[in-house]
């Protein structure tokens, strides 16, 4: 097993999108290619055809980190594409095969980690890792997140709820915004860790049961969780316009706390302080229960 398809189809891509007039050449007569020839970003990077043409067919193991900066350069790799650029440079390395090859270990969650988000009770709170898995929240992030953690299918895991259950596309206002990052964000980790056993199983999983994500993965897009805005429609107190930081943890874990906050002033305000009041009320925990009782006394299943 290998990552040269994976690279292969990323660099083509990136290719196609490029136009020549993007690229300040000339054009001249019908194109039979969408984007750019191969020549012709060879000749923007400064390397020839023949290069990179083997390096087109999968083979980044042993190019410079100049040969890279130049191939980002030729196909205006912004910094996340230009990072799994590299992640997967990495990957296609002579040592990483027998590293790669092991079981992914599962980092835990330190207490110091739980009690910081549990001091939080009035704001949502999270911490993942790389393959959206959610492994600890505080109460009002699980009440949140109640229709993920009410369904076993989904496993704590927000990709496996983006799009293998029908709650996700109310809940997420804007369904196709997040699902494209969802797919990147996965993307990414994949060039990273191209032998993760748990990251393989997902992909495939999701790809079986998914056309929206298999056609999404196809395309080869990256994106990194970091600031955003989530527009959420929640079963028991509607609509929120929440702002969403992700602080990735100084060590080798790979997870990131993230934490979602109102702007102050605004309805979602009022709405979280609903939220958490029943959450701490009633003292539920989400992922055991198949039904959520909203504070207005109304069940949803």
């Amino acid at each position: 097993m290998d990552n040269r398809d994976a690279v292969s189809a990323f660099l083509r891509s990136r290719r196609d999108r490029i136009t020549p007039e993007q690229a300040g050449l000339p054009t001249y007569g019908q194109r039979r290619v969408p984007g750019l020839r191969r020549g012709e970003i060879a000749a923007l990077a400064g390397v020839s055809v023949e290069y990179y043409t083997r390096l087109e067919r999968g083979s980044l193991g042993g190019v410079s980190e100049g040969v890279l900066d130049a191939l980002a350069h030729a196909l205006r790799l912004d910094d996340t594409e230009r990072m799994y650029l590299y992640d997967l440079a990495r990957a296609a390395g002579p040592a990483s095969g027998a590293r790669g090859r092991q079981r992914a270990g599962r980092p835990t969650v330190r207490p110091s980690v739980a009690r910081i988000i549990e001091a939080m009770p009035e704001l949502p709170a999270y911490v993942m890792n790389n393959r959206l898995d959610t492994l600890a929240a505080n109460p009002i992030g699980r009440a949140l997140y109640s229709e993920m953690y009410a369904d076993p299918a989904c496993g704590g895991n927000v990709a496996r709820f983006a799009f293998l259950s029908p709650a996700a596309r109310r809940f997420y206002t804007d369904w196709e915004r997040m699902a494209r990052f969802a797919v990147g964000a996965l993307r990414v980790e994949a060039g990273r860790k191209p032998y993760d056993r748990e990251l393989t199983n997902l992909i495939g999983e999701l790809s079986t049961r998914s056309d929206t994500f298999r056609v999404l993965w196809a395309s080869h897009d990256v994106h990194v969780f970091r600031d955003s805005t989530k527009r959420l429609n929640h079963p028991l107190v509607g609509d929120l316009e929440l702002d969403q930081e992700t602080m990735s943890l100084p060590d080798e874990s790979g997870l990131s706390v993230v934490v979602y906050s109102p702007p102050p002033g605004t309805p979602a305000e009022d709405c979280l302080k609903l939220l958490a009041t029943w959450s701490a009320t009633t003292g539920q925990e989400q992922g055991a229960h198949s039904t959520v009782v909203s504070p207005r006394g109304e069940e949803h299943g």
